[in-house]
Formats: structure tokens, C-alpha cells, sequence
């Protein structure tokens, strides 16, 4: 568990940690909402007791979490949103979205899914159970992974991230994501993985980091008519 621990954090986090000594990538994904506790801690605490208006908050938390990844699962947002958009031919999808550059569909994509999330936020400032429930969102969220990497689902490439967690998780520990991804959550993580096996023929690791994004916009706005 110790090489998951780490090569969770380091994978999903900003936050230094040695470098695993053997690829444990079922034990990382499981620890994934865990991993980013060190994140979601200070995300509620702006939300708490920052003395500044609700959007404003809820923005700030957005930038406190692009940080906190080196913004990684919102250039995976980016690179999948102009992938899907670019091309019928998986293989030019697949290239579009390795060049790193965002394109007209990836940065309308990023900026309505961090507006979603901000908005969403605002919700829950102000108040300590409301900055809690975020907190805990914020963790829940990365049970995407579960969903993305779920037995059976292929990794698009021989390389990189998906073909290191793709197809790792149990099936069964896939539908408990669903769940504790407001079910609504889970559908729209699960239509994502649908898309990309049917133009790409699989996952990414930028499949990864936009379903954690999609999956963390959705369950805080099912969630804010709470707060």
C-alpha cells in the first residue's frame, strides 16, 4: 500500500513524495479520494472563512485545486474535448490530443466546466457544513477513477497513464464509484468512457483527469440544493 499511497499522490497531487519503487496501480486508485485530502482541507477552509463573496470563493477554490494538480486534469478536460471534437478517425483524435495545445472545443470545455464548478461552490460557502460537504465532494470525485479504469475498459494507447490503470479496477468497486458519484455523476462519467471507446477504442490518462473534472462539476451541483 505504500507504493500506491505514494504513486497516488504523485500522480494525482502536486505535493512531493518519493518516487514509488513498484507500479501499484489498482492500491492507487483506491486511495485516489484519500490522496487528495491534503487538497480538499484547505479547498473548504476558503470556502469556510474567507471573508469574501460566494462566487468569489467558489472561483478561488477552482484555482486552489488547478494548483494542487499542476492543473492536470483540466489540460486532460482540454486535450479530450478537442479530441472528440477534432476528427471521426481515432487515430487523429489520438494525435490532436497529444499535441498539448488547446483548441477552440477544449477551451470552451474548461471554461464551462470550472464555471460549473465555481458557481456550484458558491453554494456551499460561508458555512462549515457546507464547506465540509465540498471537502468531501472534492474527495468523492476522484472515485471517477474507478469508473474510467473499471475491468474491461482498454487503454487507447500501448503508453502513458491509461495504459498503466486501464482495466485495474473490480467491476464491482466501479458501481460503488457510480454511487458515491451522486449516481447522476456516475451516468455522466460513464457516458465519457462510452465516447471514448467509441472513437478512440479506449481510455487515456487525459480521459482520466477529464472525468474527475466532469464528475466533481456534476456531484457538487446535484448536491447544492442542499446548501
Amino acid at each position: 500500500m505504500g507504493d500506491g499511497w505514494r504513486l497516488a499522490v504523485g500522480t494525482l497531487t502536486a505535493l512531493p513524495v518519493r518516487s514509488p519503487v513498484a507500479l501499484r496501480p489498482r492500491a492507487a486508485l483506491l486511495l485516489a479520494p484519500v490522496a487528495v485530502l491534503p487538497l480538499a482541507v484547505p479547498a473548504a477552509l476558503v470556502l469556510w472563512l474567507l471573508p469574501v463573496p460566494p462566487l468569489v470563493a467558489g472561483l478561488l477554490v477552482v484555482g486552489v485545486l488547478a494548483l494542487g494538480t499542476r492543473a492536470l486534469h483540466w489540460d486532460g478536460l482540454s486535450d479530450v474535448a478537442d479530441g472528440l471534437t477534432a476528427s471521426y478517425d481515432a487515430e487523429r483524435s489520438l494525435a490532436v490530443m497529444k499535441t498539448g495545445t488547446s483548441g477552440p472545443a477544449g477551451t470552451l470545455a474548461v471554461v464551462l466546466v470550472a464555471g460549473l464548478q465555481a458557481a456550484a461552490l458558491a453554494e456551499y460557502a460561508g458555512a462549515w457544513a457546507g464547506a465540509l460537504a465540498a471537502g468531501a465532494l472534492i474527495c468523492l470525485s476522484r472515485c471517477a477513477l474507478w469508473i474510467v479504469c473499471a475491468a474491461g475498459v482498454p487503454a487507447a494507447r500501448p503508453d502513458g497513464l491509461g495504459a498503466v490503470f486501464a482495466g485495474v479496477v473490480p467491476r464491482p468497486l466501479s458501481v460503488v464509484g457510480a454511487v458515491l458519484l451522486s449516481v447522476i455523476g456516475g451516468l455522466v462519467v460513464l457516458g465519457l468512457v462510452g465516447r471514448a471507446r467509441a472513437r478512440m477504442g479506449g481510455v487515456t490518462g487525459d480521459v482520466m483527469g477529464a472525468a474527475v473534472e466532469v464528475a466533481l462539476a456534476t456531484t457538487l451541483v446535484v448536491w447544492a440544493w442542499a446548501f
